[in-house]
């Protein structure tokens, strides 16, 4: 991990040390996301260094949940009688995501929309249809 800008973890608990976190560039930004045990708690990889931390986890910020992209993503889909999920409609849900968290709130525990923000289906589902070929 040195010299690493960041990490995307899903693998097993406790793997990723502090020392690990402090070795990666400034403002390394970690998805330790092996659930329920991340590869690093949260407060150990910021203590370390680490400017953005995501889990699998609800009860730390940044939660990184399936949930968020895919009811948006197949009803698009189904929506737009699309044959197959193509790289545009995946970046496109990517995009939609985004989007959802304005800049005003946007920080370093807030990169993502909550789970169950209600607008997240449609706007996500909006997107992918848009972007059908």
């Amino acid at each position: 991990m040195k010299n690493a800008d960041i990490f995307i973890g899903v693998s097993a608990p406790n793997i990723v040390s502090e020392e690990m976190v402090a070795s990666m560039n400034k403002d390394a930004i970690l998805f330790a996301m092996a659930n329920p045990t991340p590869e690093i708690m949260p407060d150990l990889a910021k203590k370390a260094g680490a400017r953005v931390v995501g889990t699998g986890r609800s009860d730390f910020p940044n939660q990184v949940n399936n949930v968020v992209a895919f009811p948006g993503i197949f009803k698009g889909a189904l929506e737009g009688r699309a044959k197959q999920i193509t790289e545009e409609m995946k970046l496109a849900a990517a995009h939609a995501i985004a989007s959802l968290v304005p800049d005003s709130e946007l920080n370093e525990d807030n990169i993502l929309p909550e789970a169950f923000n209600p607008d997240v289906a449609d706007v996500v589902s909006k997107a992918v249809k848009d972007n059908i070929k």
